[in-house]
């Protein structure tokens, strides 16, 4: 993600940071899988610094055994991609709004 001149992120800018970086994964997984096929799922998102702020996403994905055509590499792969846009544009609504 290329860095943004954003303001020191407080502690609830950061929870919130990672709220929807973890809703955006978990919506993007569970738009291409049934949750009744999902055994277990695991989203973490984290961040390390405030200025800059380093955000991690980890994700564990285990599908039901009568899952068969679904790359979970390729599922989880595209639900961290998501996390990072959806972090990357309220990153951008924050910069916007301290700009004001």
């Amino acid at each position: 993600m290329e860095e943004l001149d954003i303001p020191e992120l407080t502690s609830k800018q950061v929870e919130e940071l990672c709220s929807v970086a973890e809703e955006a994964a978990r919506k993007n997984i569970l738009s291409k899988v049934p949750s009744k096929k999902i055994e277990t799922l695991n989203i973490c998102a984290e961040t390390e610094g405030t200025k800059p702020t380093k955000l991690t996403v980890d994700i564990e994905v285990i599908l039901s055994p009568l899952v068969e055509d679904v790359d979970v590499k390729e599922l989880v792969d595209k639900a961290v991609d998501a996390a990072f846009r959806t972090a990357e544009k309220y990153l951008r609504e924050l910069k916007c709004r301290s700009q004001k």
